[in-house]
């Protein structure tokens, strides 16, 4: 959008979900069900929330299906708003809610195509304007006929020029929002670029994505479902850190502080359990370790919490286009007690990574009062996470 060297530009991500996907079939609509183990807005967000360029995201639910969203975005950063009774109100609704925040570029996407990719949303932001929208599209490669109602009879079509157009359609924020307040609660759009060009606003297309499909139908579940099971690269990472252990008030560990008379030194908070953690996530996607990303003789890392080393690894992974299937960390010591803090370490390290707690280990041993750990002069912490690429 903003040419080099130009101030950075601020990205929001519209999910639209406030649709019943009736046609999917299921007890619950289609967004909420479960796909891998994950209810499918979820997989939908996850994307978004990591990405790097996106500023903010808010998700367009009905009103009726609160309690599916909140356990569909437990942990991630998502504001919501209220739908309408087309898809067209909806994006206004969603469009409106975020004119306070001033984005200079919107996103808007399908929260029934969970296959969104960390590349595909780059090349959308980059391909869009100041004054011209970007969209992915992907060659028709079937035979096109119509079914003359009059006989039955079927008439083939030229398809030469046709695409079919797929989300996140992007947008500049401020002349599509312009657009959408001049409607009245009758029109409805296709999509957004339908919308935009009716108002002089251009699209570029893109390259789509083939994996980048809606479920609208049972059947978009069985193909979705063998994406989960057979369509990824499995990578693992390990991390490993120690820290000393000083008399102090209190120590941070696993995002936790934990109170009473031992400290870990360090340069930045010390909390070797995130730092592992860092380290096991830059491992898996072959990014060095936390110290070519946040150098021990810098002065900005000093006292730093170690929140912001996780938010940078877990970037590095959504750039890669990889998302966190399970985090297990174990932690040495003789003291503190791990037990009694585990479940709040458990319930933060989802927080910052935006991962069910029912994928994050936390475990604790001691080395039977051996070595350094035994001697109480340290704490050490391993981490293994495992990514799908």
């Amino acid at each position: 959008m903003p040419h080099a060297n130009a101030k950075p530009i601020k990205v929001a991500a519209l999910i639209v979900g406030a649709g019943c996907g009736a046609r999917a079939g299921g007890k619950i609509p289609k967004q909420y069900q479960i796909l891998g183990g994950v209810p499918v807005f979820r997989r939908t967000l996850l994307p978004f929330c990591a990405h790097p360029r996106i500023s903010q995201v808010i998700a367009v639910i009905d009103d009726a299906h609160q309690d599916y969203f909140a356990l569909a975005s437990d942990g991630l950063d998502v504001s919501i708003c209220t739908g309408g009774a087309t898809r067209t109100a909806s994006v206004r609704a969603g469009l409106e809610a975020l004119a306070g925040q001033k984005p200079d570029m919107v996103l808007i996407h399908d929260a029934a195509r969970p296959f969104i990719s960390a590349t595909l949303i780059k090349a959308l932001i980059e391909a869009t304007t100041n004054e011209c929208g970007a969209a992915p599209v992907l060659p028709v490669v079937d035979a096109l006929k119509f079914s003359d109602p009059q006989d039955g009879q079927l008439r083939s079509k030229e398809r030469a020029g046709l695409v079919l157009a797929q989300t996140p359609q992007a947008f500049p924020f401020t002349p599509l929002l312009a657009a959408y307040q001049t409607l009245d609660g009758a029109q409805s759009y296709a999509d957004d670029i339908a919308l935009a060009q009716a108002h002089g606003i251009g699209c570029t297309q893109i390259a789509g994505d083939v994996n980048n499909f809606k479920l609208t139908y049972a059947a978009d579940f069985e193909r979705a479902q063998g994406i989960v099971n057979t369509g990824v690269q499995a990578r693992v990472g390990m991390g490993f850190d120690v820290h000393r252990l000083i008399a102090g008030p209190y120590m941070m560990l696993c995002g936790v502080r934990i109170d009473g008379t031992l400290a870990l030194e360090g340069h930045s908070d010390a909390d070797v359990g995130l730092h592992a953690l860092t380290d096991a996530l830059l491992g898996a996607i072959g990014a060095g370790d936390i110290g070519d990303h946040f150098p021990p003789e810098d002065p900005q890392w000093r006292g730093a919490s170690s929140d912001l080393f996780v938010q940078k690894a877990l970037s590095l992974v959504a750039e890669r286009g990889a998302q966190i299937n399970n985090v297990d960390v174990t932690l040495i010591c003789e003291r503190p007690k791990i037990k009694p803090h585990r479940a709040a370490m458990r319930a933060r390290i989802a927080q910052i990574s935006g991962l069910e707690e029912a994928r994050i280990s936390i475990k604790a041993t001691t080395t039977e009062k051996l070595g350094f750990c035994g001697r109480e002069e340290g704490l050490a912490a391993m981490a293994v996470v495992s990514l799908a690429l």
